[in-house]
């Protein structure tokens, strides 16, 4: 659970200082390493962004324990450049940015404002709109928009006579997230909501609508939709594919070897090394799946895993909502999400 910074991160922050890691290259696998204690972290203070959804601005909501913000994702075998937001700015000059996806793609989305908002001059001109489901911040120096479309599922939530039906094989909202040069995509988090939660009546494939059905099966006919609208709709000469891979929540404390805990309260270190002892997210495995029979080129943003060793890093009890082990706090490790795409765009 909790503690201070021992001897065992110590030795791994010499042997990442003194291992001569080669940089960032094509053969790199920028997902497979470990977390290593980095006083130079955090790369900005979240008190100078006032983009934070309140749910995710820890600090503000009073959590005391700061060493979740000192971690730094190291991997293996290269290193993973330092975010440049002059650079990167300049690079995507010109170009639209979208995150599509639910609460955890706007977690994404606020830690890139961050990223950026805090680095650049206080002269910079930055605006920020929002239209129907879209929320957009443009830096005006650079040309650069950045935006979050919210959608639970990627497929359409249409209310007919019957109610609200969520329509597995239909995608209405691809004219708009087209418009943009780079599109990172998740979804995942809404697809076991039940009761009130659940914002549909029921699920329809084709012709067939039916109260229900198994939740895997039709998050991966969701999936397969989106994946059909990607090959018939994306040109990869002008826009550029990620999909996000699956955020894990931490409330069962036997996938890290503490049985009995039932939430991420107490916990204030990263798991040590590079293996996580719960098992991948089914979910996980069936948008690997889905991803391999696309025709275009679509990036897998392979996130799970680094995230699973990141039970610290939620806002537990230090949001405005009750304890939440799903999303995560920002400043935090939605930072080393976007430095990844970062070291794949830039």
């Amino acid at each position: 659970m909790g503690g201070g910074i021992g001897t065992r991160w110590c030795a791994i922050i010499l042997f990442a200082l003194a291992s001569g890691l080669t940089t960032y290259g094509d053969k790199c696998n920028l997902y497979q390493g470990n977390w290593v204690y980095d006083e130079s972290y955090p790369l900005y203070d979240s008190s100078e962004c006032p983009h934070i959804r309140k749910e995710y601005d820890c600090i503000k909501n009073g959590r005391p324990d700061l060493n979740y913000l000192k971690f730094r994702w190291q991997p293996t075998n290269c290193n993973l450049p330092r975010f440049n937001a002059k650079e990167f700015l300049t690079k995507m000059s010109g170009k639209k940015i979208m995150y599509i996806g639910d609460s955890v793609s706007e977690n994404q989305w606020q830690s890139m404002i961050c990223l950026l908002c805090t680095s650049l001059p206080p002269q910079s001109i930055m605006n920020e709109q929002t239209v129907n489901s879209t929320t957009t911040t443009t830096f005006e120096d650079y040309g650069v928009s950045i935006s979050v479309f919210l959608s639970h599922y990627l497929v359409d939530i249409v209310v007919e006579d019957i109610g609200r039906v969520l329509k597995l094989d239909s995608i209405t909202d691809g004219d708009v997230w087209k418009e943009n040069d780079v599109l990172i995509f998740n979804t995942w988090l809404w697809w076991y909501r039940r009761g009130e939660k659940q914002p549909w009546d029921y699920i329809q494939i084709g012709t067939n609508i039916t109260k229900d059905m198994d939740r895997m099966v039709a998050f991966q006919e969701g999936l397969n939709t989106w994946a059909n609208w990607v090959n018939s709709e994306i040109d990869p000469e002008k826009t550029t594919v990620f999909f996000q891979g699956v955020s894990p929540s931490h409330y069962n404390g036997s996938d890290w070897n503490e049985p009995g805990v039932t939430n991420c309260a107490k916990e204030t270190l990263p798991m040590n090394g590079s293996t996580y002892p719960g098992s991948a997210p089914r979910a996980e495995m069936v948008v690997e799946q889905v991803l391999s029979g696309i025709t275009k080129p679509v990036s897998l943003l392979n996130i799970t895993s680094l995230s699973q060793l990141r039970k610290d890093a939620h806002p537990s009890t230090f949001n405005i909502f009750g304890m939440d082990c799903t999303h995560w706090c920002v400043a935090g490790l939605p930072d080393t999400w976007n430095l990844l795409l970062s070291a794949v765009l830039v």
